[in-house]
């Protein structure tokens, strides 16, 4: 975000530049109470990857799993049926626990992230305890035979600028969401449907579960996919969504 202002009126000047400052400030990086305002980086930074390039009508869906082994399945049915892929953010514990269920996501063309082995506040470890559980995610979809994993969601979506950066400094980008559907509360399919369809818009990131708190997403998601497809928008994996584009950044400091 750059300001350019010619003023010669001193106090009007100051005044500006303590506006742009304000906004250039919340602008950067801003947590509190989980509001979580993510950017890109400039090449010396950490980035937090949350849309892709607003031109054209390409969005990525993605869902996480941490838990149980009903609702998966059927979701990848769905998009096998609809010939979508998207991006599965998964708990590298409930992998090794359901590795049949891996490979199909693999065998489906899918694009796994990761999200950690524990599933913890990567906001309440140290930066060695945070590295040590993605590294033990890393071990686990290597001998699932999972493709290099670079990308991940942090568990909860929580992070702040110190998680970003010991991320980053292990070679992962941080996959945050631009709309979110709101599925695990199970507000009931229409409100699921809306919080999509109504937020919508080309480059976005799309945040489900298709883990089995998340009663409703399988419902909600064929009318989703036809509406969608009906506006226009084509499907991607995140890494496809945001492979080759110049993105708007900023620097976390």
């Amino acid at each position: 975000m750059n300001f350019f202002y010619i003023l010669s009126a001193k106090r009007v000047k100051q005044a500006i530049i303590i506006l742009a400052a304000s906004f250039f400030t919340a602008g950067i990086f801003y947590i509190e109470q989980g509001n979580i305002a993510p950017v890109f980086s400039t090449d010396n930074g950490p980035r937090v990857i949350y849309k892709g390039p607003k031109s054209g009508k390409t969005i990525a869906l993605t869902f996480d799993i941490t838990w149980g082994d009903t609702k998966a399945l059927p979701i990848i049915d769905l998009l096998k049926k609809e010939g979508v892929q998207t991006t599965f953010f998964l708990s590298a514990s409930w992998a090794e626990r359901h590795p049949d269920i891996v490979k199909r996501i693999i065998d489906d063309g899918h694009e796994i992230g990761t999200m950690g082995y524990n599933y913890e506040n990567y906001m309440d470890l140290e930066d060695a305890q945070i590295k040590k559980d993605i590294y033990r995610a890393q071990d686990v979809f290597k001998k699932l035979q999972v493709k290099t994993v670079n990308l991940i969601r942090t568990p909860d979506g929580n992070f702040d600028k110190r998680v970003v950066r010991v991320i980053d400094s292990i070679g992962y980008t941080v996959v945050h969401w631009g709309v979110d559907s709101n599925d695990w509360r199970n507000p009931g399919v229409q409100k699921i449907t809306s919080n999509v369809l109504e937020n919508i818009d080309g480059g976005d990131i799309v945040l489900f579960h298709a883990s089995d708190s998340a009663k409703q997403t399988e419902v909600a998601l064929p009318n989703i996919i036809k509406e969608l497809k009906g506006k226009g928008y084509s499907f991607v994996t995140v890494s496809d969504l945001i492979a080759n584009t110049k993105v708007q950044s900023k620097k976390v400091e």
